[in-house]
């Protein structure tokens, strides 16, 4: 057992690991839901899968778990060294909101058929 510091009052071992768990677990699943929709036309690849890029499975989803299950969890790692553990969950909320904001402005998968396939009229 960790002997209390004085950022840590009252807190006990098995609370701040439950709170790890769901910290990485949220993360984990708000990666998965910002990825799924963004992904969906590169793994289908639109007409007779001419599009198709697994490499969103392959590549982009182990990241961007990784990441979104490490984003809040380091955060929350960080702030509860000097702030209380309820502000440290607001912190680690925090960064994983601009994390999820950050991959959606930078990744950005195919997301319509080449030039050709949409012609109207054909």
């Amino acid at each position: 057992m960790r002997a209390n510091t004085p950022g840590r009052t009252g807190t006990k071992p098995e609370a701040e690991r439950q709170a790890r768990y769901f910290l990485a677990g949220l993360g984990a699943l708000t990666g998965l839901a910002v990825w799924a929709p963004r992904a969906a036309f590169s793994i289908d690849g639109g007409f007779e899968a001419h599009a198709r890029d697994l490499s969103v499975l392959f590549v982009d989803l182990p990241l961007i778990l990784l990441g979104g299950a490490l984003v809040p969890l380091l955060s929350w790692a960080l702030a509860i060294r000097r702030v209380p553990p309820w502000a440290g969950a607001v912190a680690a909320v925090a960064a994983l909101a601009l994390g999820v904001w950050g991959l959606t402005e930078w990744w950005t998968p195919r997301q319509h058929p080449d030039p050709g396939y949409d012609i109207p009229g054909m």
